[in-house]
């Protein structure tokens, strides 16, 4: 946009509190908010087309927060919890065979008995429902793409992005101008490595004396199995094959309800070798000869990936700010072992909501709440994180078969002693670090997708919905295209094109010359380019209204 051009002036909202994202912690923050005080203001923005249209996630929910926040939720009829965990079972894969480990070796804390199969997109639309019952406004299909501040440098709320504005970067016939929506204080919620939590960490110095926080790609699948093949309530977790001892991930098989199979695969971030292919592991590990019987007959219906937080305890940034806090996924509240973090959302939704209402309720407004990164660590959220803080950094340390073990024996002495041998370790690099230059490691050869088990990432975009309107600035930023030619290709040999649950990145050689596309279309909003990129060249950003995915029971 030209920057001599006059914009017309925002229209304006104002509100007692301001939530970024319908996730787990937006909603449950809109819910206590209104819970303790029926007369606050609250508006919940949500970049999806509409509530849920972009969470997925496993998912087993520990109802620990559902049961904080509304407890008598299993007298309404509504609810999406229909499936609780009935079997645990936890393999290591070998290329042709698997050995299930024995449950009484697992520490309790990984015990999912109590737990529920659910889709989180449809925990999110139902939790909505409870939201608007009480008064909250929610406003989807609006990202908010700007935070402003008052001349205090304080945080006052969000605008949300233009509308109408085209591929090059001027307002097209439609253009409409985003909103300001205005708060005594605001809570982020966007999600893992969301655009404007990105901005407030950066801009406040929230990562201080932290971690760096690390992250996962998961990828999911949801199909429809044959009748015979479906076991309504087992929960199967594996490690091992088809990942090297060295690279960390595993997998998740979640029978639901109505002969519906949650299947999915994450591949810890901080893997070294360009030339891995998260999405054709996923599609390898589908052909073990454990797994591939499920799937026999059965149908594909949906898929989506989407980065997952996995620093844990020591990454956890500063949660306050002036005018507001990071809650759920934007603070990194995933238990990794576990493979859990909507609990933790939701509780830290009600505590910062909470914290909220008392400091409105004093007459406060646009300062720091403190109070909110003050008590995490001594809540249930603190307490969930401390007991597994060490087994991310072990297993990147010593690999598989070894930091499994010590990360078992370390949770172990954390439930029995209530203490660490090893203390906190650290995680040391980010992922973009990790990466190493194409020159250190042999290509891996992949086999061709079947169409039946294994599938192409272009047909399985096709089921998760996405759409984006192609006259519009590009929402996957460059920051310096030379650096993707010398760096991102002649040292890493393209790994864009690899780490891309989507597709959305190409090399592709025009007039004798390697140019680097990017198919924005094709986004899936999973921001591993965001976080992956060996220079953090690739800046992610919402695009124009509630494009992207569209996860129905994702």
């Amino acid at each position: 946009m030209s920057e001599d051009m006059e914009l017309p002036e925002r229209e304006s909202m104002e509100f007692d509190v301001v939530i970024v994202g319908a996730g787990p912690a937006g909603l449950s923050a809109a819910i206590r908010l209104k819970q303790v005080n029926p007369d606050l203001t609250v508006v919940v923005l949500e970049k999806g087309s509409e509530v849920g249209a972009h969470i997925l996630s496993g998912a087993v929910v520990d109802p620990i927060g559902i049961d904080r926040l509304l407890p008598d939720w299993r007298e309404d009829d509504s609810h999406p919890f229909k499936t609780e965990v009935k079997d645990d079972h936890f393999l290591l894969l070998g290329p042709a065979g698997s050995v299930r480990l024995p449950n009484f070796a697992m520490p309790p804390l990984m015990n999912n008995h109590g737990n529920y199969i659910v889709s989180l997109g449809n925990v999110c639309r139902w939790l909505a429902t409870k939201a608007e019952e009480l008064g909250v406004e929610i406003y989807p299909g609006f990202a908010a793409t700007e935070v402003l501040y008052n001349d205090e440098g304080a945080v006052i709320g969000v605008a949300t992005g233009d509308m109408g504005i085209e591929r090059n970067g001027e307002p097209g016939p439609n253009y409409t101008r985003g909103m300001a929506l205005l708060g005594k204080y605001t809570l982020i919620s966007e999600g893992v490595r969301g655009s404007l939590a990105k901005q407030l960490i950066a801009k406040f110095d929230l990562q201080k004396d932290r971690e760096p926080q690390k992250f996962g790609i998961g990828l999911k699948e949801l199909w429809q199995v044959k009748p015979e093949h479906h076991k309504p309530g087992l929960v199967q977790h594996s490690f091992g094959w088809p990942l090297g001892m060295k690279t960390g991930g595993g997998s998740f098989l979640y029978h639901l309800e109505d002969n519906l199979v949650a299947v999915g695969f994450v591949v810890h971030l901080n893997y070294k070798n360009p030339y891995l292919f998260p999405f054709e592991e996923f599609q390898r590990f589908k052909t073990h000869p454990a797994i591939r019987g499920t799937f026999e007959g059965g149908k594909r219906l949906s898929y989506g990936a989407r980065a997952i937080t996995e620093g844990g305890y020591q990454s956890v940034p500063k949660l306050s700010f002036p005018g507001g806090a990071l809650i759920g996924c934007s603070a990194g509240f995933v238990n990794v072992p576990r493979i859990k973090g909507s609990h933790n959302a939701v509780l830290s939704g009600m505590l910062a909501a909470e914290k909220l209402a008392d400091a409105i309720a004093n007459g406060r407004a646009n300062d720091e709440p403190i109070e909110i990164e003050q008590g995490w660590r001594d809540s249930a959220i603190g307490s969930d994180l401390k007991k597994v803080r060490n087994v991310k950094p072990l297993w990147s340390k010593f690999g598989t078969a070894v930091g499994v073990a010590l990360g078992g024996l370390d949770m172990w002495t954390n439930t029995l002693l209530g203490f660490s041998f090893f203390g906190t370790l650290k995680h040391g690099k980010t992922d973009a670090q990790s990466l190493e230059p194409a020159a250190k490691h042999n290509k891996i050869d992949y086999p061709k997708p079947d169409g039946v088990l294994t599938f192409d990432r272009l047909s399985s975009v096709f089921l998760s919905n996405t759409n984006h309107e192609e006259d519009q600035p590009i929402h996957l930023q460059l920051k310096n295209p030379e650096l993707q030619k010398t760096s991102e290709l002649d040292v890493y040999a393209g790994p864009s094109t690899r780490y891309c649950p989507a597709g959305v990145y190409e090399w592709v050689e025009k007039d004798g010359k390697d140019v680097f596309v990017i198919n924005a279309q094709n986004c899936v909003h999973c921001k591993t380019c965001d976080i992956k990129d060996p220079n953090q060249n690739i800046n992610w950003v919402p695009p124009q209204g509630g494009e992207g995915p569209v996860y129905p029971n994702m």
